[in-house]
Order: C-alpha cells, then sequence, then structure tokens
C-alpha cells in the first residue's frame, strides 16, 4: 500500500513537471520595442525613405496596425504603456515634475503594476534596455530615491538612463541595475541599448520564458549619429521637405497604410522649400535623423539574430511602437553659435573633471574636452552639438497628419504598431485597422503570459486594467468598440467609433471643440461641429465623465476637472 502511494505521489510529480515545462516552453517570450520621437510614416513599411528594412521585414512576415495611439508624450506613453492605465492613473498626469497632488505627482504610482512586475510574478525572467524616465531624476542628488527605478519595478536587470534626453555619446544618469556608470569608449547610446538587449537574450539560461523592454532614444534630439550611418544618407534630402512631403503620402497610398480620402494637411506655416536660405544645413538635420533611425533599426536586426542563433525567434513575441509623433521643438535654433562658448543656457563654461560622472540633460563639455555648441548653421551629428531636427521635418515625418508631439491631433499620437509572433499568428503581411491604445498592450501580455492581473501588488491596491487584449486580432477578429481618451497640457480629445473630438489648448481661451470622422478624414481637415452638435456634447460628455474618474486636472487653474 506504500508502495502505491509512492507511486501515485511520483506520477503526479512527473505530471506537475510536464504541466510546468508546458508553461515555460508554450508561453511566448517577449520584446518590446520603443522608439522616441519619431513620425507615424517614418518607417519605411509605414511610407518612410528611411532604410528600415528589419522593421519592414517585422511587418512583412506579421501585422501593421494602421489605427494604434500613444499618448503624444514621452513619460505620460512609457507610464500607459507598463502599467495598462492611463497615464493620470499611473501617476503620471503631466510630465516627471511634482504638481501637487497624486495624479501629477510625476512619479509611478505604487497603484499601478508594471508589465515587469506582473510577468515576474508569473514566471517571467525581466529585462530591460533603454530609457526609463517615469520618475524624477535631479542631476544635483548624489542620493536618489531609487523606489521607482526599474530594479524596485519588476525588472531583473537593467541598463540604460533614468532621465529622459540626453547627449548620445555622453548620456545623463547612465545605470546598469541600480548603480550610476560612465560610458566606455567609442560609446553611442543606441548600440549600447542594442548590445545589452542582445547580451540579456544570449545570457539567458532557463527555461523560464522571458520578457525584454526595449525603449530606444532615437530618434530624440540631440541629433547625433555614427559618421558612417550618416554618409549614408548624404543629399538623400537636398529636395527638401515639400517633395519628401508629397512622395511619402502618395507611397503610404500605394502601400494603403492610407485612405485616398484623406487629404494631405496644409503645411503648418512652414516655407516653401525653394525660399529657404541654408538648405545644405536643413538636409544635414533629416540626413542626421535617418542615420540614427538606421541605427536603430540594424540594433534590432542584432536583437532579432540573437533570437534566432538561439532557436526562439518563432515563440517570441515582437511589438515595435513610439512614444509620440515628431517633435517640432527646434531645440537649438538659435540665430548664430555663441562666439564665447556659453552653453544651451547661457552660462559661462566651467572645465569638468575628466573622471567626472555627467549627469546634465546637456553637458558643457565632450567627454574629449570640447565645448557643447548650437546654432542654426551648425553641423550636426557630432558630440559637440546638441540640435533638434525642426519643425518643417517633424511635419514630414507626420504625413500625412495635423501637429506634432505634445498635441492629441493625429500628427502627435498614431503610432506604427508592428506585431510579430510567428508561432501565434499565421497572417503575414497584413493589416488591422481597430483603433487601439498603449494601454492595451499590457493587457495582450497578460492574455498571451496566462499571468493573472492583481487586485493588489506589495500591499498597494492596483487600479484596474484600462485596455484590452490585441489578442483576438491576431486572429482578425475585430475588438471590442470603446471610448479612448486623451489629455496632455490642456490638449485633450475623445475617439469613439468613426467620431474624434479634439481641441487644442489656448491661455485663458476657450477650449473650441472640433469633430471629425475618422473613416472619411483622418487627417482632420474638415471639422463637422457645428454641423453635428449633438455628436459634440455627446463626446464631450464622455471625456468629462472620464476626466473626472483619472483625476484631469484643468490647465489654466490648476484645480481639477469638475
Amino acid at each position: 500500500m506504500r508502495d502505491m502511494k509512492y507511486c501515485c505521489f511520483i506520477i503526479f510529480l512527473v505530471l506537475l513537471s510536464c504541466n510546468e515545462q508546458s508553461q515555460t516552453t508554450t508561453r511566448p517570450n517577449i520584446i518590446l520595442i520603443m522608439s522616441d520621437d519619431m513620425g507615424y510614416s517614418d518607417i519605411g513599411c509605414y511610407g518612410g525613405v528611411i532604410d528600415t528594412p528589419v522593421l519592414d521585414g517585422l511587418a512583412a512576415n506579421g501585422l501593421r496596425y494602421t489605427q494604434f495611439y500613444n499618448t503624444a508624450r514621452c513619460c505620460p506613453s512609457r507610464a500607459a504603456l507598463l502599467t495598462g492605465v492611463y497615464q493620470h492613473q499611473a501617476g503620471i498626469g503631466h510630465m516627471v515634475d511634482t504638481n501637487g497632488t497624486d495624479i501629477y505627482e510625476g512619479d509611478l504610482s505604487q497603484n499601478a503594476v508594471t508589465i515587469a512586475e506582473l510577468l515576474q510574478k508569473a514566471g517571467y525572467a525581466t529585462y530591460m534596455s533603454g530609457k526609463w524616465h517615469v520618475t524624477p531624476y535631479k542631476s544635483d542628488e548624489t542620493n536618489p530615491t531609487k523606489r521607482n527605478w526599474p530594479l524596485q519595478r519588476g525588472f531583473d536587470k537593467f541598463f540604460g538612463t533614468i532621465h529622459g534626453a540626453g547627449s548620445f555619446y555622453d548620456p545623463n544618469s547612465l545605470t546598469r541595475d541600480n548603480e550610476f556608470i560612465a560610458p566606455t569608449e567609442d560609446f553611442y547610446y543606441t548600440e549600447a541599448i542594442s548590445d545589452h538587449a542582445v547580451s540579456f537574450i544570449e545570457n539567458h539560461k532557463t527555461d523560464a520564458p522571458f520578457f525584454l523592454y526595449v525603449p530606444y532614444t532615437a530618434a530624440h534630439w540631440p541629433m547625433h549619429a555614427k559618421p558612417a550611418d550618416i554618409e549614408k544618407y548624404k543629399g538623400k534630402f537636398d529636395a527638401g521637405w515639400d517633395v519628401m512631403r508629397t512622395e511619402k503620402y502618395a507611397k503610404m497610398l500605394d502601400l494603403g497604410i492610407i485612405k485616398s480620402e484623406w487629404k494631405l494637411t496644409d503645411k503648418d506655416a512652414i516655407p516653401n522649400w525653394e525660399e529657404v536660405e541654408q538648405k545644405a544645413w536643413y538636409s544635414s538635420l533629416m540626413e542626421v535623423y535617418a542615420a540614427m533611425v538606421d541605427n536603430m533599426d540594424q540594433g534590432i536586426g542584432r536583437i532579432m539574430g540573437s533570437l534566432e542563433e538561439k532557436g526562439i525567434k518563432d515563440n517570441t513575441l515582437v511589438f515595435f511602437l513610439q512614444d509620440n509623433g515628431g517633435c517640432a521643438e527646434e531645440f537649438g535654433f538659435r540665430e548664430a553659435i555663441e562666439p564665447n562658448h556659453k552653453n544651451l543656457k547661457g552660462d559661462s563654461i566651467q572645465p569638468m573633471g575628466k573622471d567626472e560622472l555627467q549627469t546634465q540633460m546637456v553637458p558643457k563639455y565632450t567627454r574629449d574636452g570640447r565645448p557643447v555648441l548650437s546654432g542654426i548653421g551648425l553641423e550636426p551629428g557630432g558630440a559637440n552639438t546638441y540640435l533638434g531636427y525642426g519643425k518643417p521635418w517633424a511635419n514630414v515625418s507626420n504625413t500625412p497628419f495635423r501637429m506634432y508631439k505634445h498635441w492629441v491631433h493625429e500628427g502627435g499620437i498614431a503610432t506604427p504598431l508592428i506585431v510579430h509572433w510567428p508561432a501565434g499568428i499565421s497572417a503575414k503581411n497584413e493589416f488591422r485597422n481597430d483603433p487601439g491604445h498603449l494601454i492595451d498592450i499590457m493587457a495582450t501580455c497578460v492574455d498571451v503570459a496566462d499571468a493573472a492581473y492583481p487586485k493588489k501588488y506589495n500591499d498597494h491596491s492596483i487600479t484596474p486594467m484600462e485596455g484590452l487584449s490585441l489578442k483576438p486580432s491576431f486572429g482578425n477578429k475585430s475588438l471590442e468598440e470603446r471610448a479612448i481618451f486623451w489629455e496632455h497640457e490642456g490638449n485633450k480629445a475623445v475617439r469613439y467609433g468613426k467620431h474624434k473630438l479634439v481641441s487644442k489648448w489656448s491661455k485663458n481661451a476657450e477650449y473650441a471643440w472640433e469633430l471629425y470622422d475618422m473613416e472619411t478624414d483622418r487627417s482632420e481637415t474638415n471639422n463637422l461641429a457645428n454641423e453635428m452638435p449633438e455628436k459634440v456634447t455627446a463626446l464631450e460628455n464622455m471625456w468629462m465623465s472620464w476626466a473626472k474618474k483619472v483625476g484631469v486636472r484643468n490647465w489654466d487653474t490648476k484645480e481639477l476637472v469638475q
């Protein structure tokens, strides 16, 4: 009798082991890749002219979502992406600065759980390489609190930056796990992000699946790129932004990314290329921008190659998306380079010690001692320069849409979403046209990983998920129709079905609602607000209810929306 009980116990253990092995081998690895400050039509498979063969290949062997959305800004998008709730609910109602309420604390909320925390609990190994930017960072703080650094929010290993922007050759807040580190020689941040992502995959030795988060800083200013990558694009944009925008629009129509009813929007007071002085300089900005994106695509290629070498490419779910639209901030566009070499704030340069860890957003000196400069006409790309690429090129990046990063018109919030998972998605080179949002990535990860979204985590009550799983759409099923909401710096919008209500904030002015039919006019050129006042009222009421629920504040009065 005892022998029979013993045999039954052994059989139970074997069955349990088989079940656990089945879970670890069938649940996919998940890689979530995000680029920074790029427009909807920058990459090749969405109409761009930049060479992105790896991303194009993932799209050709997977899915492209044509109506996916972010939050219009860097850290709010990261907060929503990581938590599956709107950024206000995640504590990042604006940016990583404190504004007096929990919603605008500017620090990732303990009442939100991250994808890494959730998947770590579900048995996944969790790695991150890239930009964090969901907790405050002060360059003069010698002992920063780390409660919301990656390792404290669910990641087993981390390489990257805590802050949101900086030199690609000497980034501030560069960190490994929980400690600041200095860049190595010949350092270039985009390549370092890619290399560490590859290393995490290569050194993943367990049977457990892994989650890898790869948020690049390309192509956020400053325009920094490697000379060999820049050389590839020399002269490619000499025809100017007018020609490039028209050509991209035609390519997008040919690809089927956009509809012919969606008009190419006005140029937003951007001068005609033929009237522009310093054409060569403006072209050089776009050359460097393209080189930055190209280098990122090369790195994604190395990531995919490492999956193939380990034989795990087929059962790895890969997402690629962007945090906001093209950036019109003309960073460093001063009329002339300062002759006495002041930094961008106009402060006199003070030499820094060679071994001092530079944690400023804009370093005063390069690592080899040259002053960092800005100004119209300054050749971009090198470590001693600090420039954006400007509003005209951002307008091209966002073809055919209106507005830019910061605003919640389509140019600010529309993002590509490429999904690649050979073992889980039989369709190849297909479009998915249902509206989706960053908050849906968490729900999708929960779904494919057979994980449980908690009501409590570390003794904190957790805000319920706001997103929907995209998994049904992997099999070409429609997603449940729901309203999607936006608010950033007083710019606000709601989309429900085919209609979108949107407004731009203007200081101490009445909000002017605009109403658009997204099926016939996604480029937002025909305002229907006066023709359909009842629809405006209905959508405004939906937006107000949401704003009260998540704690949005009035951007003029700073009072919560009532």
